[in-house]
């Protein structure tokens, strides 16, 4: 299918977001839903506000469900980032959030900025943002509300919840948001039955530290089950100019070419040390 990214650029540019329907298949979210069933079981709620006293949390998605990577490496959504984002972005966090009834709202933030960096005035997006929707998202189920245009916004500007708009959407829909719009999880007014559940996963320039460490929850012998493109998402890959993120002296790949594991490397990096 041929997406319109040009048309989705436009808008993001203009108000910070957009979203594109009928981007999952039903077989997909069956799969991605069929592997996370058995972690949501066994998974508490949150531990503080933000995260949701009445939501649960799965964190490092590659590790639980191998076919998150589809919605990693969608074309749709890596052709918008690789528009906003250097070259060499980072998977920053993806992670499956369940959303039950009675949740309250969030505190308004943006997603890239979570280390609290000295920030002031207007800037560029550090990040790239995705919410995927695995139910429908609803006025009264806790869709996620965004402030139009606040990408653009001096840093320092406070938010209002009157200016929030909720995004409902129907399930297999994404929404597609720049890392620095100001948004959050909307109240749900459901009761203890009703649920929402939506994958979040965000992208980061390469000299921002992610939010989640990949590197430990897809180690070698777990990475090397994902294309190239996504195994350099995950942080097998090293940031230009020069060889920022090598590993002993060499490419993080290497360490997934089992043929190169237990080896060791010494001397100093050079044009060969590939």
């Amino acid at each position: 299918m041929n997406w319109d990214i040009e048309a989705h650029a436009r808008r993001i540019e203009d108000q910070g977001y957009s979203v594109a329907d009928s981007v999952m298949s039903e077989a997909l979210m069956a799969r991605i839903r069929s592997d996370l069933d058995p972690h949501f079981e066994a998974s508490p709620n949150g531990r503080n506000d933000f995260e949701g006293f009445a939501t649960q949390r799965l964190y490092a998605l590659p590790d639980k469900s191998a076919s998150s990577a589809e919605l990693i490496e969608h074309p749709l959504v890596l052709g918008l980032t690789d528009r906003f984002l250097r070259h060499d972005y980072r998977l920053s966090a993806a992670i499956a959030i369940k959303v039950h009834g009675g949740e309250t709202p969030q505190d308004f933030h943006r997603d890239d900025n979570p280390a609290g960096a000295p920030d002031t005035g207007v800037r560029d997006m550090w990040g790239f943002s995705t919410m995927w929707m695995l139910d429908d998202f609803t006025e009264s189920n806790g869709a996620t509300e965004v402030i139009p245009g606040s990408h653009a916004w001096p840093v320092e500007r406070v938010a209002d919840a009157s200016q929030a708009v909720k995004v409902c959407a129907p399930a297999g829909s994404v929404l597609l948001f720049a890392g620095n719009l100001i948004h959050r999880g909307g109240r749900s007014r459901e009761t203890d039955r009703g649920v929402r559940l939506g994958i979040t996963i965000q992208y980061a320039q390469p000299w921002l530290r992610t939010i989640e460490n990949f590197s430990l929850s897809a180690p070698p012998e777990k990475a090397a089950r994902f294309s190239d493109r996504m195994q350099a998402l995950l942080g097998y890959s090293v940031a230009a100019p020069g060889f920022v993120g090598y590993v002993d002296g060499v490419h993080p790949k290497r360490l997934i070419d089992s043929q190169y594991q237990g080896r060791k490397h010494h001397g100093t990096p050079s044009l060969g040390w590939w």
